[in-house]
Formats: structure tokens, C-alpha cells, sequence
């Protein structure tokens, strides 16, 4: 199966310097999405296409557009920053080969530091997002309380099935793509990694984390440092959406 990689720029012309290098040699066709401005950088891999956006997307949208201007069945999204080790995306391909049920695979992340990084979870619940949306998690640290929804219990060396990972560098079937509608466009920023994991496994279609494929990715975590910010604003927004498409995980307080 080959691979087609959709990397989406919001002006990150600098990360790209890095990451493209590194992500192209790994798969069979890559497409950079400018949404912006300022978002290619001055030297591109000779295998580069470039789609250059006439005004600004969501990330969900960008996601879909990028998937209907490629063309092989198994579709990579990935952040600018986020930067494969040699071999990555080519232990995910097999993997999803090897599990015809997979729709979703995602990788091992590590700061550049080389420390772990939680990207996988559990489905968010209301008292989770709770704590760590306001002030409560002044008092009780996410990712010290919350060791159910970050998993910070589990660090497999082997694959392990998923709720949920990080949308930052996801290899997805476009056969799963095409049954779910792919991703919901409604959602501004936030959550529409969520989403897509939540509607993939309601469709029956598994999604697993491989720790051999390593990735190395910065994940700002904006909305983790600062309170009453507009990125506050939207992920309380985007959860919502999150809870009034899927009402039953009202039922999920823990």
C-alpha cells in the first residue's frame, strides 16, 4: 500500500525546513498546504506539490481537502513540526497492512528532547475537561490527576489498541475516510482529532498506537498554559460540538 502525506502550514515555513527533509524520503506522494502566507518554505524536496489555499481553512477542512488532491489509500496528515524518525511512517504502513480493520495509526511521540510525550488517551469526559479548562487545574495538575484520560500509566512497547491520539501525525485509511465522511470541518481548532477517532470506532474500525514508529513534535499545548484566552474560547467550542454530535459521553463524568 502506498502512502500519501498531507502536511498543513499556518505560516510554519521554519518547522518545515526540518520536517519536509524527513517526511518525504518516507512516502509516495506528499502535499504541502499553505493556508496562509509565509507558510512554504524557501527550499522544498524535489517531490513537493504545493496547494496554495485562496483564503484560510480549519485544520479539519485542510484535512479534507488534502485528502480529496491525493490519491493513494492510505493517508498520512502531519503537523510542520512534527518530524519522523527514519523508518516511521513505513512501520505504520506495515502495521496497517498487517490489521485490515485498522483505520487510524498513530505513532510513539517524543519532545526534542527526547522526553515522552502523552499522545495517547483516553476519550475526554466532562469532569476531565473540566479541571483542565479553568482554574480547578491550578489544583489538580492534568497531567498528575488525570492519569485515566493521559494514559500516564500506560507506556506500551508493543501496539496497543486506542481511544484517541493526537491529530499532529495520524496514518488513516481513505477507505475509513470515505465511510465516516472524514473530518468534520465544523470544528474551528480543537477536538476534530477527537472526533474523528470517536466516529471511526462507532463505524467499527480500530485504531492503534505503534510505539516503533517514533516521532519527534514540540506539541505547544497553548490552551494548557493561559486561561480566558481565544483559544479558551475554542476548544470550549469545539467541545461542545464534541457533546452535542456524540450526547452520550454526558454519561462519561471520570
Amino acid at each position: 500500500m502506498k502512502v500519501s502525506a498531507v502536511v498543513i502550514s499556518h505560516g510554519h515555513a521554519g518547522e518545515l525546513e526540518h520536517s519536509l527533509p524527513a517526511l518525504a524520503p518516507q512516502v509516495d506522494e506528499l502535499l504541502l498546504i499553505a493556508n496562509i502566507p509565509g507558510s512554504v518554505p524557501r527550499d522544498l524536496p524535489d517531490c513537493v506539490r504545493v496547494l496554495e489555499n485562496e483564503r484560510a481553512l480549519s485544520f479539519a477542512a485542510n484535512a479534507n481537502v488534502g485528502t480529496a488532491n491525493t490519491q493513494h489509500e492510505l493517508v498520512l496528515i502531519a503537523n510542520p513540526d512534527a518530524i519522523p524518525d527514519p523508518g516511521a511512517v513505513g512501520i505504520l504502513r506495515e502495521f496497517v497492512e498487517a490489521h485490515p480493520r485498522c483505520g487510524v495509526a498513530g505513532p510513539k511521540m517524543l519532545y526534542s528532547d527526547g522526553s515522552w510525550q502523552a499522545s495517547r488517551r483516553g476519550f475526554p469526559t466532562v469532569g476531565a475537561t473540566l479541571v483542565r479548562r479553568t482554574p480547578l487545574r491550578l489544583l489538580f495538575p492534568p497531567l498528575r490527576w488525570q492519569r485515566r484520560h493521559y494514559l500516564l500509566d500506560e507506556r506500551p512497547d508493543e501496539p496497543a489498541p486506542a481511544d484517541t491520539m493526537l491529530g499532529a501525525f495520524l496514518l488513516m485509511r481513505r477507505t475509513m475516510l470515505d465511510e465516516i465522511g472524514g473530518w468534520d470541518p465544523g470544528y474551528r481548532m480543537y477536538c476534530e482529532d477527537i472526533d474523528l477517532n470517536y466516529r471511526a470506532a462507532k463505524a467499527g474500525w480500530e485504531r492503534w498506537y505503534v510505539p516503533a514508529a517514533v516521532v519527534r513534535h514540540e506539541y505547544a499545548a497553548v490552551i494548557d498554559k493561559r486561561f480566558l484566552t481565544r483559544h479558551t474560547l475554542w476548544h470550549a467550542r469545539a467541545m461542545l460540538r464534541f457533546l452535542r454530535k456524540h450526547p452520550e459521553r454526558l454519561l462519561a463524568l471520570r
